[in-house]
């Protein structure tokens, strides 16, 4: 079989069980739990083949005519080079972990058969971006993705949160869709094709007569997909889903694809220094907020998301100097290390029965009633703080070390302002995740008071994913050395500058949250575990872990509070309630964008209600009244009849003689 013919079954495959699963889900239930796992193993296992047969050299390229347009054409195409290679490996890998581990952590959900089909599609759909070589079939997967984080997002839909959040999701991420497909036109008809390959052609050859404006347009769909400033807000509010829905959008699909199309497409941004510029700030925001607010945040799948903006941030870093290679180097590790932490962090959920840091700090030994989710989730830690020699360390160096070219001007690939900008942020950002995955491994596993629930082992479905992810996550970044093919043959070699100033930041970051702990704790331990005032989950936390362990956590007198040992309080200080909300900018779009169309909406229903109805209800009692008046003259008496007709006849003949006099 040709290697193109192995490509299209990669997309196919997960759709067809995605298809047959929501089909079979209620008549034969038992063909579910295969329908959802054996697809994208079976996809995984041809997009390694696929990747060997390509073995980053020339890209497979190959398209047919979808349908006759009378302008610029639409085509069914492939284009598959190393990057596309690499990606779809990876996301063959975390779908195919979060389906095996869905089938413990949602064992007994009954909407589990709609559940797997919908992560099948998902997958399917990033495949089908990741592959495509027409910008407009691109684009019908970018859609998709959109639907079904949705319906998985809101998968707890009885619960507000869960609603909110799918609406949430939905808009933010259509209000940078309508710009980008606006920008998809404009270069599509610039280039007068769809093609990928056309496109950079045109590129190449000078023929983009709007870079600056097209960039602008789809850096607008990237913001709201990749969950970019300042389009981020609803990729936390997310977190209301599954925890493995989160982790597959997390690390490989969804937020991952607006990355990935700046890389595909990185020479049509490269046109226009400008955008390269708007890239390099919306990077270095996103990389310092998110960090920020991640260190404010009490439920550990809200660290996480920030933790995720963040990383995201390191990745368009990376494409704002010009090296793509760094930033799919990246975009690779991250899957694997962000994937294995909401995992693990899933794993803690059920245990523990809350998503709180603030009551897991509150409980001793919980590390001992989850070792797998213990150890796995310190390799995942420390490769998303970039200590060597764990994965993130190689890739988020490739990033900074293509920052440092830039800004110091050994390379032409970027402004160099661009290059600073992203240097700073980048060795910033450094300090600040290090210093909140040092607090997540603190207040999770390093608790005091009573002891944790213990609800026996967790499903094994669940535990040996994580390790099967830890590998990646340890031992990923040492490829940068046999593979430089695959990444436009860049040499990701850290460098010796940036590798000191980054470790040595993240080291300091770390040592001075653990110092905060242990004089937090002290305090803490002096005040009464009754004591602290408790307060109700604003964000909903509670609901999947009562969901998933099947009943309320009881703790005795542990408070659902904030927690005085907390470290981030300490390091924040005035600016912590701040960045718990995410630096209110949830209230600003309130006032600018929500408040305005819930007052327009209201306008619209009075004019509605008092205005067109108005009308409408007068144009039905009108001929009513007339009706009524018409039916009380007829009474059925004759004498009245003739009598009305006489004086009629009178009235007449006096205002003829009237006429006629005056005439």
């Amino acid at each position: 079989m040709t290697t193109t013919s192995l490509a299209v079954l990669v997309p196919l495959l997960p759709f067809l069980g995605a298809v047959a699963g929501l089909l079979l889900g209620r008549t034969a239930p038992g063909f579910v739990r295969p329908l959802a796992v054996l697809p994208p193993l079976a996809s995984l296992v041809i997009a390694v083949l696929v990747a060997v047969r390509q073995g980053g050299d020339q890209a497979i390229s190959a398209a047919t005519e979808l349908t006759p347009t009378g302008s610029v054409p639409i085509e069914l195409a492939l284009y598959i080079d190393g990057f596309a290679a690499l990606v779809a490996v990876l996301v063959g890998v975390v779908a195919t972990c979060v389906q095996i581990y869905s089938t413990g952590y949602l064992r007994d959900d009954p909407r589990y058969p709609s559940y797997a089909a919908l992560v099948s599609l998902f997958t399917s759909a990033m495949l089908l971006v990741v592959y495509s070589g027409d910008l407009i079939v691109l684009l019908v997967g970018w859609e998709v993705m959109g639907i079904c984080s949705y319906f998985l997002v809101g998968h707890y839909w009885e619960t507000p949160e869960a609603r909110a959040a799918s609406i949430k999701a939905f808009l933010v991420t259509k209000l940078g869709d309508v710009p980008f497909l606006i920008g998809l036109f404009a270069l599509a008809t610039d280039a007068g094709s769809f093609r990928i390959t056309t496109v950079l052609g045109t590129v190449a050859s000078g023929g983009l007569h709007h870079p600056t404006l097209i960039a602008l347009l789809l850096l607008a769909g990237v913001a709201g997909k990749s969950a970019q400033f300042p389009l981020h807000t609803w990729l936390p509010d997310a977190m209301a889903g599954p925890t493995p829905v989160s982790a597959l959008i997390h690390a490989a699909t969804m937020v991952a694809a607006g990355v990935y199309f700046v890389a595909r497409l990185l020479p049509v941004f490269q046109a226009s220094s400008a955008a390269m510029t708007v890239l390099a700030v919306m990077a270095a925001v996103t990389m310092a907020g998110s960090a920020l607010a991640a260190l404010a945040q009490d439920d550990i799948k809200r660290v996480l998301a920030y933790s995720t903006i963040g990383q995201l941030g390191y990745m368009t870093g990376a494409l704002a100097v010009g090296d793509r290679g760094a930033a799919v180097f990246h975009l690779l590790a991250h899957g694997a290390f962000k994937a294995l932490l909401f995992l693990a962090a899933g794993v803690i959920i059920h245990a523990s029965g809350t998503n709180s840091l603030a009551v897991m700090s509150r409980m001793k030994d919980l590390r001992t009633r989850v070792p797998d989710a213990y150890w796995t989730m310190t390799v995942a830690l420390l490769a998303l703080a970039a200590i060597p020699p764990f994965s993130g360390f190689f890739s988020k160096e490739a990033v900074l070390g293509a920052a440092e070219h830039v800004a110091t001007g050994h390379t032409e690939h970027a402004p160099g302002a661009a290059g600073w900008i992203v240097l700073v942020a980048g060795l910033i950002t450094a300090v600040l995740t290090a210093a909140y995955a040092t607090r997540l491994w603190l207040l999770a596993f390093r608790g005091r008071g009573v002891e944790a629930p213990d609800h026996g082992r967790q499903p094994v479905t669940m535990t040996a994913v994580l390790w099967v992810l830890a590998v990646p996550s340890l031992a990923f970044g040492l490829l940068y050395g046999p593979l430089p093919d695959w990444f436009d043959g860049r040499d990701l070699t850290p460098v010796l500058t940036t590798s000191v100033l980054g470790t040595g930041l993240a080291l300091v970051g770390g040592l001075v949250t653990y110092g905060a702990w242990r004089q937090t704790t002290a305090l803490a331990a002096r005040v009464p575990l009754g004591a602290v005032a408790a307060h109700p989950d604003a964000d909903g936390g509670q609901v999947e872990a009562e969901a998933i362990a099947g009943h309320a956590p009881a703790f005795g007198d542990v408070a659902y509070a904030p927690d005085p040992a907390d470290p981030g309080r300490l390091l924040l200080g005035p600016l912590h309630r701040h960045a718990a909300v995410g630096f209110h900018l949830d209230a600003v779009y309130t006032v600018l964008f929500v408040r305005p169309v819930q007052a327009g909406a209201s306008l619209v229903r009075f004019l509605d209600r008092e205005v067109v109805d108005t009308y409408v209800r007068a144009a039905g009692d009108l001929p009513r009244w007339l009706g009524a008046a018409v039916r009380r003259a007829q009474t059925g008496n004759v004498q009245t009849y003739v009598s009305a007709l006489l004086a009629g006849t009178v009235v007449l003949v006096v205002a003829a003689l009237l006429v006629a006099t005056g005439a």
